[in-house]
Parts: C-alpha cells; structure tokens; sequence
C-alpha cells in the first residue's frame, strides 16, 4: 500500500492558495524593509545633523581658536579654585577638543582630551588620535573620524591667526546606539506584520477561492461518471451563484457548466443513437432473416423438384424479388455512408417538373385506389444538383404516403418557386404521424411500424418509410442527408387529416 503522507514542498506550493499567500508575505517582507530602511535613514540623518550642530557649537563655547593649554604639565584635577582641565566646562561627557599648534600633532603644545563622566574628569587623547585630527580639513565642515583608541566621532577643525588648530568633537556612540536600537524595533514589528500578513492571507484567499473548489468539486464529480456507455445523467451542474460572470470564479464556473450542458446533450444525443443503431440491427436482421429465409427455401423447392418447371420458375421469381429487397437495404445504406462521408454529389440542371411528372405517374400505378394531385406553376422549375438523388427525395415522400395512408387518400404534390429557393410539398389528409414519432421523423433508424408490421391500408399507424428499402427507417433520414448535400432543408408539419412535408431548394 502506498504512503499517502504529505505532499513534497514544489508540490505544495504549486497551488494557487499557497502561490498567493507566498506572493502577499513576500510583498509585505519587501514593503517592511523598505520602510525599515527608509525610516532608518531618515532617523540616522536626523540624529546626525542635530550632533553636528552640537559640534559647531564646542568651538564657540571653548574660546574658538584663542583657547590655550595651561602652563605647566599639571594633570587635570580639582583645584581650590575649581576644575582646572585642558578641556573647558560648559561640556557633556564625551566632548573632544584639541588644539594642534602650527596645524602638527607632534609640535610643542599639541594636546587633547576628552570629558569623562567623572567630575573635572579628563581623558588625555594619544599622539596617533592626534595625528588623525590633524588630517581633519579646516573647513569648518563637520567630519566622521574613527579615532584610535577612542572610536567614532564628529569633529569640526578651524585655523587660528597664528596658525594653530583647534578641533572639538562629539562621539557618535548615542547616534549608533539609537539607531541600532530602532533597527531591534524595526526588525520585530516586521516580523509581526509578515506573520499577520501570512495568517490574514491565508484565511482571505481560503476564503476567496472557496467558489473556485466548488466548481472543482463539480468537475471532479462529473469527472467520475461513467461516460463511455450507456445512459448518462449529468445531473450536477455549478450552482447559480458561482456563475456570476462579473467575476472571474464566475466565468469559469458559467463556462464549465455550458460545458457540462454540451457534454449532457452530447451524451444523450450518442445514447439516444446507440438505442436506435441497436433497434436498426434488430429491425434489419429482420428484414434480411425473411428474405434470406425465403430465397433459401425456394432454393431447397427447385432443388427438390428439379423437374418441374412451374416450381422452378415460381423459386426463381420468388428469390429474384426477395435479392431486390436485399439489395435496395444495402444499397441505401451505403448512400447514407457516401453522404456521411461527404462525397460530393452531381451538379447538373434538374428538371423539377418532369420528376414529379414522372414520380406521381409512377405512384398512381403502384396505389390506384388513392387520389394523386398535382400543383405546379405555368413556367418550367429547375435546380442545380444531383438528378438521382433528388429522384430518391421525391421516391421516398411519396412512398411514405402511400404506405402508411389509407386507400382513398388524397395525396397533393406541389411545388413553386419563392425568391431564390424552390419549394416542394407533399400533403395529404391520412391519419397523419404520432406525436411522439414526428419530432425524430427524420432520424435514420425510426420506425413507425415498431413491431415491423408491414404499412399499408390496414396499418395502425404512420411513420417513416424508406420508399424501397422494405420499411427499415432510412427513407426520410435519406431525404434529409440528400437535402443537406444541396443544402437545401425539409420540415414536417402533422396531425390527423393535415400532414405536409415541405422541401427547400436553393435555386
């Protein structure tokens, strides 16, 4: 048995749920670092210009370029009198000063110190800091220097008229600190908003692409119905709501549902021609299972009485009207295969006139107890087509009123000519088809004599006739596949007493 544990990472993530989440997070992440560094540097530059101005203020306070060094070595220390410090009071912790005779770190009197928290505490500044000082332009601009020993600063540096260099500074400890400490902040609020924005985003697009598993669930199952035979019964279809095409859900779901209704009327469509492919292979073993029955019998008689020549010429006529039923079967079948195949058909002058002429004429000898009318206009009525197979058209309607009226019917063949078409109609006044036969009329393999009752002055009922082929249900079906490869169309209108079947030509 296989594992059904969980599904890989790529897997999982090929979803669209899982897509999207990962898309809203990732867009929050970019969007917090973003405004993290933005409000970083902003706060960095803020705190770093209000530091500079409290360096350019050191050297006014300290006595500008005029401050000197006591006399003497003397550390700085409490006096009686005070603090007496190279670095002056009126400064915070921190405050660098130091004043570099003739510009040079190493001239006679160059000194600097730094305040300590201590009180009158002072932090002497060694002679590499004070070289890097030295470097410091005199331009009154505030400058970063990392000092040795002593770490990040902000120093200011001005000249004085005998040439020395004074430079005070403040350490950017408090601005780093600050900043570093907005960034721990910064970082942790970020980290929330990615977390919620992860939460948030999977419940909403759960949420919004709940339609969207439902018309899943729908397709999935039709997906399992067994479609290959049989009937089917799609009776699932995507609800109402989830076919809003305002939205995008709703396109798919209104399409998949026009799909399963396709689908639905495919299904019953094939399952409907299956039922009659099947009565058609019943009704025609019927109709070959007589004739053949019969030929084969009257075989065995002139077989048996090979000297009788009434018996033999009565098997022959028997057997050579039993091969024309046969033959005419096959023979419509196989138009209806060329015609499926669409093979295409004659294109000559047709006339109409002399086919139906000639159609009545020959019905009238083969049913002289019905009453045959014709209708025709004063002028000569053609088409372009297939002679023969127009000939059948014309056969066949009017073999089906003649087999399935009665004798004393009146039969009207009319025809005439409407704008750019030609119209034949067929109409008599015999019991007219069943309702529930009329809508398929037209359909191969419809049969109105169900229980293969031969039509006729005594049949109970009417339908459609294939004109020769012994009643197997193609007559009409071939009216209408001919039709077709004229592009023409035929159309039945039927109740008892008023049945008309009208064909249309183009001219």
């Amino acid at each position: 048995m296989e594992s059904t544990g969980p599904a890989p990472r790529g897997r999982r993530l090929a979803t669209l749920t899982s897509r999207l989440v990962l898309a809203t997070v990732l867009l929050t992440t970019v969007l917090a670092l973003a405004i993290g560094a933005a409000t970083t540097l902003a706060m960095r530059a803020n705190l770093t210009d209000r530091l500079d101005d409290e360096v350019t203020s050191i050297l006014p306070r300290a006595g500008g370029g005029s401050f000197r060094p006591p006399e003497g070595d003397r550390p700085a220390g409490s006096t009686e009198g005070g603090c007496d410090r190279f670095v002056p009071g009126n400064q915070g912790p921190g405050t660098l000063l130091a004043v570099l005779p003739g510009g040079s770190a190493t001239a006679d009197g160059a000194r600097g110190g730094v305040l300590t928290e201590q009180v009158c505490g002072e932090r002497a500044v060694a002679t590499a800091a004070l070289e890097q000082l030295a470097d410091v332009p005199t331009d009154g601009s505030v400058h970063a220097v990392d000092l040795v020993a002593l770490g990040s600063y902000r120093v200011v540096a001005t000249r004085g008229d005998d040439g020395t260099v004074v430079v005070a500074g403040l350490p950017t400890d408090a601005v780093d600190d600050a900043v570093r400490s907005l960034v721990g902040y910064e970082l942790l609020i970020g980290l929330a908003a990615v977390l919620l924005a992860g939460g948030a985003a999977t419940l909403v697009v759960r949420r919004q692409l709940r339609p969207l598993r439902d018309v899943a669930a729908t397709a999935h199952e039709v997906a399992t119905l067994p479609l290959a035979e049989g009937e089917v019964d799609l009776a699932g279809r995507v609800p109402a709501h989830l076919r809003d095409e305002r939205t995008e859900v709703g396109q798919v779901g209104a399409a998949l549902d026009t799909l399963l209704a396709h689908v639905d009327a495919a299904m019953t469509a094939r399952h409907r021609s299956e039922h009659q492919v099947r009565q058609f292979v019943a009704d025609a073993s019927h109709e070959l299972r007589t004739p053949l029955a019969t030929i084969v019998g009257y075989a065995e008689l002139a077989r048996r009485r090979p000297d009788d020549a009434d018996a033999a010429r009565t098997a022959l006529a028997k057997v050579e009207g039993e091969s024309g039923r046969m033959r005419r079967l096959v023979e419509d079948l196989l138009m209806l295969a060329r015609l499926d195949a669409g093979r295409p058909l004659g294109h000559d002058p047709v006339d109409v006139t002399m086919l139906l002429l000639e159609a009545v004429e020959d019905a009238h000898v083969l049913a002289p107890d019905h009453r045959w009318r014709l209708d025709l206009p004063d002028e000569a009525v053609e088409v372009t087509g297939d002679a023969h197979g127009l000939h059948q058209v014309v056969t066949n309607l009017l073999s089906n009123a003649r087999r399935y009226t009665p004798g004393g019917t009146t039969v009207t063949v009319a025809a005439a000519l409407e704008a750019d078409r030609v119209v034949l109609r067929v109409h008599d006044d015999g019991p007219g088809f069943p309702p529930d036969l009329a809508a398929s009329a037209f359909d191969r393999f419809v049969r109105g004599d169900t229980a293969r009752v031969r039509g006729g002055a005594d049949d109970p009922g009417r339908g459609p006739d294939d004109g020769a082929a012994g009643g197997s249900g193609l007559g009409l079906a071939l009216v209408r596949a001919i039709l077709a490869a004229h592009g023409g169309t035929v159309a039945l209108a039927s109740r008892p007493g008023d049945t008309t079947i009208e064909v249309a030509l183009p001219r």
